[in-house]
């Protein structure tokens, strides 16, 4: 077994350990701090596929602006609104969960099947860019052109980040407001 899939199973178990603590966890303070392993566990998995530009936007825009909105709103909130979500019984498993956790299972399957039945080697386009020598290389310049085609090709996806990163901005900015006393 290679260096490279030690460290790709390595990060895929830090990455979905952490995102399942950080979901399944009462304290919102440990589940803040867990979700920003996550964050970078997914930045390395980034750097294994050779997506230096990806993996470097994840902790720029998630781990920089995201997380630390939410850190912010966090910190900013009612202590009365901390002390309701901390307070709220519930397992893990009940009856009023069970439509999510049907639709979390059924998700969960669908994605397993598709995985197995994917034969990753045998795509027709992964075979076509083989032939015609058009891989990407770990030598390979891979931000030559990251300006043009962000303003050209991919003008629709990077507006679409922005404004998800609004309304980041906008939800941290109304989770953090004082509610006013009657």
């Amino acid at each position: 077994m290679s260096f490279v899939r030690v460290l790709f199973y390595f990060m895929s178990f830090i990455a979905i350990v952490s995102a399942l603590y950080a979901a399944s966890t009462k304290n919102l303070v440990r589940s803040i701090f867990v979700f920003f392993v996550t964050l970078f566990a997914l930045a390395g998995l980034y750097v294994l596929a050779l997506a230096d530009f990806v993996a470097v936007t994840q902790v720029v825009i998630y781990v920089g602006g995201i997380l630390v909105l939410i850190i912010f709103a966090f910190m900013l909130s009612g202590k009365e609104t901390l002390n309701v979500i901390q307070q709220q019984k519930g397992k893990f498993f009940s009856m009023a969960k069970l439509p999510a956790i049907l639709l979390a299972a059924l998700f969960f399957i669908v994605m397993i099947n598709v995985v197995l039945k994917a034969d990753a080697d045998n795509l027709g386009w992964v075979k076509d860019s083989i032939a015609t020598n058009n891989t990407i290389t770990p030598n390979a310049v891979m931000i030559d052109n990251i300006g043009v085609n962000l303003m050209t090709r991919y003008l629709l996806p990077f507006e679409a980040i922005s404004i998800l990163l609004l309304m980041a901005l906008v939800g941290a900015a109304h989770l953090s407001r004082k509610e006013a006393k009657i």
